[in-house]
């Protein structure tokens, strides 16, 4: 029966965030209704709504992404000089994942995750 998320995030500056993710992340823009922005990334979409008094430092907005070739992506994100959360660089998880994080314009926690073979 269910057949996809898509997260709703708060963005504080759809300037910030549409250049964030079209221009760093390399999603695409697929619609832009105002106060509401939506973006993808091969089967990932990701919904923003407008949220001007946000305090980013009260953001707990998270997103947990699977990727399939993690060292790839980590590495694609490094040479176009995105930051990599400092607490949250590439690494195996006692859970069995290999992780990292990126924080948005909006402080919004984006991690992506790739299960570690064995």
């Amino acid at each position: 029966m269910l057949t996809a998320i898509h997260p709703k995030l708060p963005m504080r500056n759809k300037a910030a965030t549409k250049d964030y993710y079209l221009n760093k992340l390399g999603f695409t823009e697929i619609a832009d209704y105002g106060d509401y922005l939506m973006v993808k990334k091969e089967d990932v979409e990701i919904h923003f709504f407008a949220f001007k008094k946000l305090k980013p430092k009260k953001n707990y907005g998270m997103v947990y992404i699977r990727t399939n070739d993690i060292a790839t992506l980590y590495q694609t994100l490094l040479e176009r000089k995105v930051p990599i959360h400092p607490n949250a660089p590439l690494e195996t998880k006692p859970w069995g994942q290999q992780e990292f994080a990126l924080l948005d314009p909006a402080n919004n926690l984006l991690t992506f995750g790739q299960a570690v073979e064995h």
